[in-house]
């Protein structure tokens, strides 16, 4: 019989698999991940990314009966080694669609063709790959919009979800997933992802319980509540998607099928939008590749950023001063996440306030997001930052105080993630650098002690902004 080998990458999952199905039409299979060692330190999955990758790891070896094959190394050698030694006539895998990917794909591919060995991947990421959506004139989108409402959604519908193969694993493959996957070494050194487990089960099956719960509850009131912190009105599922525990096909078509094909609620139409942001992200990483580094809009080449260790170091572990500032950045370490409106502020706050490059956020959240994923960080900090395509305009400066009296009101979202501020009144809870002192002795604050001071003037500061911004611009 004739044998498969699955290569699989960012697709953790057994169910709608394109190319595991199609392994599994080919023969035998054999289930192989490898952990790559060669890739440069930008692409190295972050820390809270690598702990998701173990316990992800970790789910899909059991569905194969602990004989996924995990290896370490140069996926081009591994992938010769394991072929020769199991006698391997056919190597799949699903597409990624970073630049590096792509052309150590190609590399591996001609490598593998030139060796006897039949090679074919496949679409199991995107509901819409980025080679297949076009201007009239051939060139790519660089606005959102037009890109979704008239391209997209004029584009054949995507493909329908598969159900899981049936597939036949060589009984000469050894059931020692667990122990190469340990091997790995990805659980961080420094054991600060504790709270993780409280709040994540990293299985494809919990994928799948948590669309179910948004589709049958949250997602009608969708288009109001997304923006309110302290509420469980997200799907929270990028941490799946990227990873591929679920598949974007699959949530499209579980909305879909839910409402019967009708699109015309605004919850459900906002919902679908969202996943439609992350398909246009990928869409300009493979049209523009450098947007991980390079400003989409050159002339953010010359912005003069500031630096400031002690400033950078108050954000990323919620000291400045700002409580929804604070309690954003201390619920990305708490739980590796934070909540899509906050992130917004966070880093509006970081890149127009502080003046800080917007690369120093992204690497943050690229080593402390669970949901860290090349195409979404880069395109969301350029978007916040004005530097991106369909970007915020470079005086749209959030102002944390007002953000955080419009969709944290009574302050619960702060409260949880800044204690210390937990008996301040309403009134204050936003900017206790406001409240009177017999306010602040009362809720047992001391500024400076307790809680800090602000790090900059929020006036000010944005004032600063502008006028930085406006030196580019006119320049």
């Amino acid at each position: 019989m004739a044998k498969a080998l699955m290569w699989f990458r960012q697709d953790l999952r057994i169910t709608d698999n394109p190319a595991l199905s199609a392994a599994v039409e080919m023969g035998e299979l054999i289930p192989v991940y490898i952990h790559d060692t060669s890739l440069s330190q930008p692409n190295e999955p972050g820390s809270a990314s690598k702990w998701w990758l173990h316990h992800a790891l970790r789910d899909l070896a059991g569905k194969f009966n602990h004989k996924l094959i995990v290896k370490s190394g140069k996926p081009v050698e591994v992938l010769l080694a394991l072929c020769e030694a199991h006698d391997v006539e056919f190597v799949v895998w699903n597409r990624m669609y970073e630049k590096w990917a792509r052309q150590r794909d190609t590399q591996i591919k001609t490598v593998l063709k030139e060796q006897g060995i039949k090679v074919k991947s496949y679409n199991g990421s995107l509901l819409w790959e980025p080679m297949t959506v076009s201007k009239a004139d051939g060139t790519p989108y660089k606005v959102y919009t037009p890109y979704y409402r008239k391209a997209c959604l004029n584009q054949p519908s995507p493909r329908y979800p598969l159900a899981v193969p049936k597939y036949t694993i060589p009984s000469d493959i050894e059931q020692n997933a667990i122990n190469s996957i340990d091997s790995l070494a990805l659980l961080p050194s420094i054991n600060w992802y504790d709270g993780f487990e409280s709040h994540w089960s990293v299985t494809e099956e919990a994928a799948k319980t948590a669309l179910q719960t948004f589709i049958e509850g949250a997602i009608l009131n969708y288009e109001d509540d997304r923006n309110i912190p302290s509420l469980k009105a997200c799907s929270r599922l990028s941490p799946y998607l990227h990873f591929g525990q679920i598949s974007p096909n699959q949530i499209w078509y579980a909305v879909l099928d839910k409402f019967n094909g009708d699109m015309s609620d605004k919850g459900v139409d906002t919902y679908l939008s969202e996943i439609a942001w992350r398909e246009f992200s990928y869409y300009l990483l493979y049209h523009f590749p450098e947007i991980q580094q390079v400003n989409f809009n050159a002339k953010f080449d010359n912005f003069a950023w500031q630096y400031d260790d002690a400033v950078f170091s108050a954000w990323t572990t919620g000291q400045t001063g700002v409580p929804i500032v604070d309690a954003g950045m201390r619920e990305l370490w708490k739980t590796g996440y934070m909540h899509n409106r906050v992130r917004m502020i966070v880093a509006s706050y970081l890149v127009k306030n502080l003046l800080i490059d917007w690369r120093k956020g992204e690497r943050w959240f690229w080593d402390c997001l669970l949901d860290a994923d090349t195409a979404s960080n880069a395109a969301s900090w350029q978007w916040v930052a004005g530097s991106g395509a369909d970007a915020a305009p470079y005086f749209r400066i959030f102002n944390p105080v007002l953000q955080g009296e419009k969709f944290d009101k009574q302050g619960e979202y702060v409260k949880t993630y800044c204690p210390e501020l937990v008996k301040l009144p309403q009134k204050y809870i936003h900017k206790p650098w406001e409240a009177p002192a017999t306010v602040l002795s009362e809720a047992q604050i001391t500024l400076g002690e307790d809680y800090p001071f602000p790090l900059v003037d929020l006036k000010q500061s944005r004032q600063r902004a502008l006028d930085a911004f406006a030196a580019i611009k006119e320049a």
